[in-house]
């Protein structure tokens, strides 16, 4: 959900704006949504932009927004599929640890390469009970503008991305694809995942 391309990196910048067109009871969920990502945006925005910290002191800082902003282990169980039941206990563990150090490893770099991108929140809407969407639109100095939606959870009086459309595109669906095929072609066993996980992160 969160390997491919470079949607995490827009994690750095956050603004709020709410539809209006949104009914008044779900208006209130989805402006805490956008409130909650602008809140985590600008505390990247600190972080990435303040060149005093070491490279070691951000990519701590950048850990801990990642468990912040994202439900990793739900994300983690999700993308992988029915084949999160077929594993053993330590499997389970192996594979969660090794998915945060994949995100690690792929994205710190980008955040700390951080280059003034603009981000825009250009609406919200409900999606289902729990869930509100936050469409959000990034302009770059390099290419033409990203349109993302941040799917954003409450649990337990609390806000997570659990999933980002990049284009339309879901990245837990084409992560949770990605998977399934590397453990199909090692005979449906998840040692092969976790094996190909070891090579990538190193």
């Amino acid at each position: 959900m969160l390997i491919r391309r470079q949607f995490l990196v827009s994690a750095t910048l956050f603004a709020a704006a709410v539809r209006a067109s949104v009914p008044a009871a779900a208006q209130s969920g989805d402006t805490d949504a956008s409130a909650f990502i602008q809140g985590l945006g600008d505390e990247a925005i600190r972080t990435f932009s303040d060149k005093s910290r070491t490279r070691e002191q951000r990519l701590e800082r950048f850990q801990t927004l990642l468990h912040k902003g994202f439900d990793i282990p739900y994300i983690g169980r999700w993308v992988l599929g029915r084949y999160w039941n077929t594993a053993t206990e330590q499997q389970q563990a192996d594979y969660q640890s090794l998915f945060e150090r994949l995100i690690i490893k792929t994205y710190a770099g980008r955040f700390l390469e951080y280059s003034g991108e603009t981000f825009t929140v250009t609406g919200a809407r409900p999606e289902g009970e729990t869930d509100a969407m936050v469409a959000t639109r990034i302009t770059r100095t390099d290419g033409p503008p990203v349109t993302l939606e941040w799917r954003v959870r409450r649990r337990q009086g609390q806000h997570k991305i659990i999933d980002v459309m990049v284009e339309g595109v879901s990245m837990g669906v084409t992560q949770r694809q990605e998977f399934a095929s590397v453990i199909q072609q090692n005979g449906g066993k998840v040692d092969g995942l976790l094996q190909a996980l070891r090579q990538k992160v190193g």
